[in-house]
């Protein structure tokens, strides 16, 4: 394989379906096996040069999975605890009016925050978490791959969370 005529597509293509079972062995989480699969490709086609054609590219995919599984699981130990004891609160909270407005604030803020993206970005996560819409049907909205339309999800996501930390 030489990376001269390496191309994203060509990379999630042959690789996808190895990346997403291996992770997917690793956390039983067809949501989480995707994510973290979309970010190793991201990284991978990010650090292209650092691949060694020596060796096989699965391998080296596989190993960027692994390091990025661990530092997922790592940094979010403790929003799953967090997670947890938030939706056992919102469950007793959810009669409580206060409660309500805090939450539609929130849903608004966030909001605002889509709004100051890109255009493309902001129509897809509005597509993905406002219209709920499956990554099927996103792309045959928008005419785009699939795998295209999860790349962009992952870098919408990323790039609202960066603005959301920067509040």
């Amino acid at each position: 394989m030489k990376k001269s005529n390496l191309s994203f597509d060509d990379l999630l293509n042959n690789n996808w379906d190895y990346v997403f079972k291996f992770l997917l062995k690793k956390t039983n989480d067809d949501f989480l096996s995707e994510e973290i699969a979309i970010q190793s490709f991201s990284k991978a086609f990010e650090k292209i040069d650092l691949f060694n054609e020596k060796y096989k590219f699965k391998t080296w995919i596989i190993s960027i999975a692994k390091n990025q599984l661990n530092d997922y699981l790592r940094k979010n130990k403790i929003r799953f605890e967090n997670i947890e004891n938030i939706k056992n609160e919102s469950y007793k909270e959810n009669s409580n009016p206060e409660q309500e407005l805090i939450n539609k604030e929130k849903y608004n803020h966030l909001n605002d925050k889509i709004d100051e993206l890109k255009p493309m970005y902001r129509q897809i996560l509005k597509l993905k978490y406002i219209e709920d819409l499956s990554i099927n049907q996103i792309s045959k909205k928008i005419d785009q791959p699939i795998n295209t339309v999860k790349i962009k999800i992952y870098r919408a996501k990323k790039i609202l969370s960066d603005i959301l930390e920067l509040k």
